[in-house]
Formats: C-alpha cells, structure tokens, sequence
C-alpha cells in the first residue's frame, strides 16, 4: 500500500506540474497575444465609431490569470480522476475472471481454505493489491481460523465496506480544487468590479473603457470558474458511482462464488 500511495502522489505531482506548464504555454502563445490583438482592433473601431459594440472574443474571456488558474486545477482534477478511473477499471475487470475454480454445489471445508489461499497468493503482484483477491484471501483465512461461515463473511464485508470508505475518502484532493476554483472566480470578479470602481473618474468623462473591461474581468473569471465547476461536479459523481458498484459487485462475487460454497464441519 505504502508503494501505490508513492506512486500516486508522484503521478499528481507531476500532473500539476505539466497542467502548469501546458496551460502557461497555451496562454503565452495563443490566449495573451490573441486577446491583444482583439483588444486593440476593438479601441480602434470603437475611436472611429463611437456607437461600436465591442465583440467579445473568446481570447479576451480567457485571458486573465483567474482563468489561467481555474483551467491548471481543472486539468490537474481531471489527471487524478482519470488515475483513479484507470485504476478502479482495473479492479472492476477482475470480477469477470474466475478467481477460484469451484464447481457448482461444490462444498468448502475449513481444511481445503489452505489450496485455495495458496492458488490466491500465487496471483500476479498487480493482481493481488486489488480488492476482490484481498477479500477472497481475508474471507479463505478467516474461514479456516474460526471454522464459522458467518464469521468469514463478516470479515470480508467489513473489508470491502472499509476499501470503500479509503476510496471516497481519497476523493479529498478533488473536493478541495473543487472548492479553489469558484475562490479563484470570486476573487476574479472582486479584483474587476474593484478596477471598474477605480476608473470610475474616466466614466464621468466620458471614457468607459477602462469600467467596462475591468466589469469584463469580473464576468469571465466567475464564468469560467463555474462551468469548470459544473464539468467537475459531474465527474466526480461519476466516479463515485464506479466506486459504489465496485462495493456492491464484489459483495456480490463473494457471496455467489465463495461464501455459499463454505461448508462448517
């Protein structure tokens, strides 16, 4: 457990630290100077026309360093659900196998748990970390300790149900860039109202660029910041959803294909 947890937090490390650098590309490339150029094209047209409505490019809703922040957790969030993703597709894609080969209305007594621990053990290492060979093993061993079927089905339920709280509680991360992201959007929108108010002497001379686009840095970070959110939320309710049916499916496999096969003597 010690090494999968090492190297998770290697993986998110290095995740945040590309989401930063890809991002910052992005905008250093394509964002800043397009959003530039869009700005300087409307100050003109609006100089020859005073009547021009400005168009709001997507350049210009994304250039700010809000939004810049808002999209490096955003894709940071999506490259630590995608690790965890990956990695309960791993564990639901051993329910399909036959872990145990027992025939049906075959029987186990607590002598014969010892073959079927050692045919568990000899599994493949990435196989024997996941949860179903876990339970199946804890489930084999405790049968074989106290000779008593409830007993072994107890142990491996509360060993699922605690695998499953592990799993929602390393949810956490994610809750925790959920909640940054709208913070950096607010903070967005309080920096943009705060310019507008101090531009507020150039309106009462007529100019009103300086207000409006300080009111447009307050209006794009809190849209971005709340559509992020929005594709977030959904994500991580998805996963949540992989994470209950994993509990549930392998409750299931152990109850259809080990613990109604076990025989007391």
């Amino acid at each position: 457990m010690h090494k999968t947890f090492s190297n998770e937090f290697i993986y998110q490390l290095f995740a945040l630290l590309l989401a930063i650098l890809v991002v910052h590309a992005v905008y250093v490339t394509v964002i800043w100077p397009n959003a530039r150029a869009d700005i300087e094209q409307n100050r003109a047209l609006i100089k020859e026309d005073p009547n021009y409505t400005a168009e709001r490019s997507w350049y210009i809703v994304l250039k700010d360093w809000e939004q810049e922040s808002c999209f490096i957790l955003g894709i940071w969030a999506l490259a630590i659900m995608g690790y965890k993703a990956r990695a309960l597709t791993a564990e639901r894609r051993i329910l399909d196998r036959q872990l145990i080969p027992i025939a049906e209305g075959m029987r186990i007594l607590p002598e014969d748990t010892r073959e079927y621990v050692r045919q568990l053990q000899a599994l493949p290492d990435q196989d024997k970390g996941l949860l179903l060979p876990r339970a199946l093993l804890h489930a084999l061993q405790r049968f074989g300790a106290t000779r008593n079927v409830q007993d072994a089905s107890s142990a491996s339920n509360t060993l699922i149900v605690s695998e499953g709280d592990r799993l929602e509680a390393e949810l956490s991360m994610i809750r925790y860039i959920l909640w940054a992201i709208p913070s950096i959007g607010f903070i967005g929108t309080v920096r943009g109202i705060g310019d507008a108010l101090g531009s507020a002497n150039k309106a009462v001379s007529g100019d009103i660029s300086a207000v409006t686009e300080s009111l447009g840095v307050a209006f794009n970070s809190t849209l971005i910041a709340l559509l992020l959110s929005i594709l977030l939320m959904f994500l991580v309710h998805q996963l949540q959803l992989l994470q209950e049916r994993l509990t549930f499916e392998s409750e299931d496999y152990l109850d259809e294909h080990l613990i109604r096969h076990l025989q007391a003597n």
